[in-house]
């Protein structure tokens, strides 16, 4: 990583802790991306300047560093906080104009070497991970000049890259991919599906039951209910070859009185 060395060897007298590394590490991602720092702490000095260098006093605190930057090309100025807890360092980094804020948490063993803070070139692991993470989760989106507008692939683009990052999101699963499958016999018209549905006669090829008991494909029972259902249908109440739901035992009456002749007695008390 070109200029993370010459930075590294410049304050290598500052660094006596992993969080030290980790700090310096992501100071270059911010210098890369436009920053320059213009001093530590929360409150602006007469002596803040633009610089690629770290303050004297940078790593003065090793359980909070507090840096500031100043945009190269513009007035936005940004506060860089980094809390350590237990073994990982927490960034926070917000922008003084519009007080958004993006955060990073960052595990230090996984990135940097404790037993080689002296030696750059074995200090450092895992870097090109480091760097994904701090340019997509802390560093801010970079601003256009005015009147350029992005794409709609930038703009897909960018919002897959944040989608991809958060680790709550559950992923989408894709579509299946191949050609659809072959749902509908091609002897019959597209537009012909569901006609049977409002063909209560038959003339379609069927009625509109899913199991139909008399076009099943098994052997009838020789049953016609056009002929009439004695003391139930009489002759032609079904049309030949109607689609007929029985409504109660063929052939046979139903015994005895009704038993939905009348009601009874005190049907309609509640407190029966």
């Amino acid at each position: 990583m070109a200029g993370l060395e010459v930075l590294y060897s410049c304050v290598g007298g500052s660094i006596s802790c992993p969080q030290d590394a980790v700090v310096c590490f992501v100071h270059w991602e911010m210098i890369k991306s436009g920053y320059r720092c213009i001093g530590s702490g929360d409150e602006p000095r007469s002596s803040d300047k633009k610089s690629e260098l770290l303050p004297a006093d940078w790593s003065g605190n090793k359980e909070l560093y507090s840096l500031r930057y100043k945009a190269k090309d513009s007035e936005a100025q940004l506060l860089l906080k980094a809390i350590s807890v237990d073994s990982t360092l927490i960034f926070n980094l917000m922008n003084s104009g519009t007080q958004q804020v993006s955060d990073l948490t960052v595990n230090i063993s996984d990135h940097v070497e404790a037993d080689q803070l002296h030696t750059f070139d074995s200090v450092f692991k895992d870097t090109d991970s480091l760097s994904e993470k701090v340019k997509t989760q802390l560093l801010p989106t970079q601003e256009r000049p005015s009147g350029q507008r992005t794409s709609r692939r930038e703009e897909d683009e960018e919002r897959r890259r944040r989608q991809d990052n958060d680790p709550l999101r559950i992923p989408i699963r894709q579509p299946r991919q191949g050609p659809p499958p072959h749902w509908r016999d091609p002897m019959v018209p597209p537009f012909s599906v569901g006609g049977a549905d409002l063909d209560p006669f038959g003339s379609r090829g069927g009625g509109g039951m899913i199991l139909d008991p008399l076009r099943s494909g098994y052997p009838r029972s020789g049953f016609d209910p056009s002929s009439g259902i004695p003391d139930i249908l009489p002759p032609g109440a079904v049309p030949q070859g109607a689609r007929f739901d029985p409504f109660g035992p063929v052939g046979r009456p139903r015994p005895g009185p009704d038993p939905d002749h009348m009601p009874p007695p005190g049907y309609d008390d509640m407190f029966m």
